[in-house]
């Protein structure tokens, strides 16, 4: 490895932890401790990577996010009954994902809805039922992928991510992905798009083509729910699934079943 790049690397996510909490007002902790607290081992695992930490596996390449690898019962144990930001006061349920700890291929939305609340798993409602046809469509059962979503309770009235709720979450979000280590990642509409990529931009603009993320390779599609209110748009996020479908077979992973 460039000791440059590394470097810059390293650099980079430094300065993207700082700046989320600087956005939130305070670091994240256990419990919602008070801002002089330490930090979490999320959050050391983004402030102080351990170059020698990361547990590799064969053929994944560098890993997004932190060096220090947490497993996804350690990133669950640190998110605790979390109440970092004021969506702890209505949610019923944190939802913190659900599928393979080694899943090729990741799914991330932007928050929980009502079904998802109730019943603190991911993608369980109408769009849920979508999600699961558009994976086994493209060979793989829910098992077999990983989804997550941006923010892990829900928003009042499923209104979008806010800035500081984004803040408060995503270290865990950066940890899930990095504990998971998936060869690509799918970006289920604007909101997770946006998050995923640093960018503020509609999900029309961002569709259609890869996009990188530290390395690694993110597709951003439409949302299931918005494909429930917009049926004609099924093609559209079709052709981007199949783009993906055709760099997991280009990076050796075929699907599960036979499509």
């Amino acid at each position: 490895t460039d000791p440059r790049a590394e470097v810059a690397r390293l650099a980079a996510d430094l300065r993207a932890a700082l700046e989320r909490h600087a956005r939130a007002g305070r670091w994240s902790a256990p419990g919602g401790a008070s801002p002089r607290s330490a930090p979490s081992m999320v959050e050391a695992a983004v402030m102080h990577p351990a170059p020698d930490a990361a547990v590799e596996r064969p053929d994944v390449g560098e890993l997004p996010g932190p060096r220090v690898r947490l497993s996804l019962a350690e990133v669950r144990a640190e998110l605790g009954e979390c109440t970092r930001c004021k969506l702890h006061a209505t949610r019923k349920t944190i939802v913190f994902g659900a599928g393979s700890p080694q899943a090729p291929l990741m799914f991330v939305g932007e928050a929980p809805g009502a079904d998802e609340d109730r019943t603190g798993e991911p993608f369980v409602g109408k769009a849920g039922e979508l999600l699961d046809k558009m994976i086994e469509a493209m060979g793989f059962a829910r098992g077999d992928v990983y989804i997550a979503n941006v923010l892990k309770c829900r928003p009042p009235g499923n209104r979008n991510p806010q800035p500081d709720e984004v803040a408060s979450c995503g270290g865990f979000l950066d940890a899930q992905i990095t504990a998971v280590a998936p060869r690509l990642l799918v970006a289920l509409g604007r909101p997770a798009a946006n998050t995923l990529l640093g960018v503020d931009a509609p999900i029309s603009a961002l569709r259609g083509r890869f996009h990188d993320r530290r390395g690694l390779r993110v597709m951003p599609t439409f949302h299931p729910a918005y494909l429930l209110r917009e049926p004609d748009r099924k093609r559209d996020a079709w052709s981007d699934l199949k783009q993906v479908m055709a760099e997991l077979e280009r990076l050796g992973v075929g699907p599960i079943r036979a499509k």
